[in-house]
């Protein structure tokens, strides 16, 4: 008998968490490689932030919390969301947890018996199915096509509800594709889902601010006020703020569903960070006036990255509504042969052999389950960026 979970072998570990590190590896060793796999901002956490920090370690802010989220933070973010969403929340329909990731984890640990079914739209980021198996569901992957530009129908949706359908996972803009739903196209979902009341919506706003051409960012709950009882909507300050490192993420929501997540949190990992909350107030709070100079700087790194993506014979890179990444298929590069010999025979191989032969980390696309592709993050330097896509252009040019 095994000594490990039978559960653990329903899961994989984390194919982007995998890759960084292989490309830490190659480094170490002295190659040069760019790394384009990780979704991190490579701007510095904002000042007003870091000096909130600064001073609530000086006042001694540095104890025990309450288990999800100081009331300083919970009024924070129940005013972000009146502010941002004319969504009205009170604090105890608040939930703070040590990442966005921690509170998606929360609510379907809380909320899944075995037999349950999550949908989940394809490209995915790659820890829903994950962790909709640790919690004893069952995942429905449906696949968005590049034909849709990586969105899904209502069409798609309605055949994929079913009477055990507990959750529909909703991520826009998104990860990996950057895709984002217009008012309209997410309006078609959620009349689908006002058809099915036994169905709920678990909304991740997290690239709600990095958005580009004029689009609009909207959420479930406010498109559909009918939905507002049976959705939760999650966020954080990762990724508009800078602070991927602070681990604080959050989630709005019916007052059973973040009692019950309070109750899983209380037993796991208890408060998130004492310091990384109050730095959290000052993000929601403070000046918001640099995040729209950041997502100009990131809509220019897009449009870089897919212009010359888009140069590769048998590459197609749409462009995409926000977030920091681009999904470009290769659909016309399968069959084709390495310089060095290797067959790219998946969009895995694809992405191996030009980690190893051209010194740039992508994710392949089967990690997000839709293939044969690969997640590009523009997270990175102009200049980076530019030398990364020369040596794709490079590689993609030698194949035969």
């Amino acid at each position: 008998m095994s000594f490990l979970s039978a559960t653990l072998s329903r899961v994989k570990p984390s194919p982007t968490m995998a890759i960084t590190a292989k490309a830490g590896e190659l480094r170490a060793q002295g190659r040069d490689v760019i790394g384009l796999s990780a979704g991190e901002p490579d701007f510095d956490t904002p000042q007003n932030i870091k000096h909130a920090a600064i001073a609530a370690i000086t006042a001694g802010h540095t104890r025990y919390t309450p288990v999800d989220g100081i009331p300083k933070l919970k009024e924070a973010v129940v005013a972000k969301m009146k502010r941002d969403h004319g969504l009205d929340y009170t604090t105890a329909q608040v939930s703070v947890g040590s990442g966005g990731k921690q509170t998606l984890y929360n609510a379907l640990m809380a909320t899944l018996n075995p037999g349950d079914e999550v949908i989940i739209p394809a490209p995915y980021w790659v820890s829903y199915p994950d962790m909709v198996l640790l919690a004893g569901g069952e995942p429905v992957v449906v696949e968005a096509t590049l034909e849709n530009r990586y969105k899904l129908t209502a069409e798609q949706l309605e055949a994929a509800i079913t009477p055990k359908t507990k959750w529909f996972i909703f991520n826009s803009p998104s990860n990996p594709t950057g895709a984002g739903y217009s008012h309209d196209e997410l309006k078609a979902l959620t009349d689908v889902l006002m058809r099915h009341p036994h169905v709920w919506v678990m909304s991740d706003d997290m690239y709600e601010h990095l958005a580009y051409d004029g689009f609009e960012f909207c959420t479930p709950a406010q498109v559909e006020p009918g939905l507002y009882d049976r959705t939760l909507t999650c966020n954080g300050v990762s990724k508009a703020y800078a602070m991927t490192g602070w681990r604080i993420g959050y989630a709005a929501g019916p007052e059973v569903l973040i009692g019950a997540m309070r109750k899983i949190q209380s037993q796991s990992t208890s408060n998130p960070c004492s310091v990384s909350q109050w730095a959290a107030v000052e993000a929601l709070m403070g000046t918001q006036d640099y995040l729209a100079p950041n997502a100009r700087i990131f809509r220019r790194r897009r449009d870089l990255v897919v212009s010359m993506l888009n140069q590769i014979d048998g590459v197609e890179c749409p462009t995409p509504e926000g977030a920091f990444y681009v999904y470009p298929s290769i659909a016309g590069l399968i069959g084709k042969t390495t310089s060095k010999g290797t067959v790219i025979d998946s969009d895995e191989t694809f992405a191996t052999a030009l980690l190893e032969e051209a010194e740039v980390a992508v994710v392949f696309g089967a990690a997000f389950g839709l293939s044969p592709n690969f997640r590009v993050s523009y997270a990175a330097s102009d200049e980076a960026l530019r030398e990364a896509c020369t040596r794709i252009q490079v590689f993609c040019k030698a194949l035969k």
